[in-house]
């Protein structure tokens, strides 16, 4: 049975849009394109490998420009690696009032934790340090995301 869900009535763009202005693909059509990028993509990935201070200097333009969204919900980082400290996020210039910084508790896994957070609908964007993200994991996301009107970004550290 296929659900319907009400469009939200701002539209949340991908990550990313503004670095794909031309087609990656050829022989797609204009109209594909725009019917794809009129739907918001609600599950991204950003693979960082090399030394901790390069990922770092890469990772932290993103999370600021994400922290700095015109929005009332939060920035929310799941289970994030414990170099990314308060010091971290205040020296790379992060809008620090407008980001949740959450670790699972007990039993459970941060995947849980962040399909929680995006189903609550609280935060415009989760970001979360979920190693490699399964089928099965990518989907849960994607419901989760869908039901709360926000964004998944799972960050892969090599």
């Amino acid at each position: 049975m296929q659900q319907f869900i009400h469009a939200p009535e701002q539209v949340q763009l991908p990550l990313f849009e503004a670095f794909l202005a031309q087609p990656v693909l050829p022989g797609l059509k204009a109209s594909e394109l725009a019917r794809k990028s009129s739907q918001p993509e609600l599950f991204s990935e950003l693979s960082l490998r090399g030394a901790p201070g390069h990922c770092h200097s890469l990772l932290a333009p993103v999370l600021r420009e994400l922290s700095e969204e015109d929005e009332t919900r939060w920035l929310t980082l799941i289970a994030p690696p414990s170099s990314l400290t308060q010091a971290w996020l205040r020296d790379a210039g992060l809008n620090r009032e407008r980001i949740l910084l959450l670790q699972p508790r007990g039993k459970q896994s941060p995947l849980q934790l962040a399909c929680e957070a995006l189903r609550l609908g609280r935060s415009h964007t989760v970001v979360s340090w979920l190693g490699n993200v399964n089928a099965t994991a990518r989907q849960q996301l994607l419901r989760a995301a869908s039901a709360g009107n926000a964004q998944s970004l799972n960050i892969r550290l090599g």
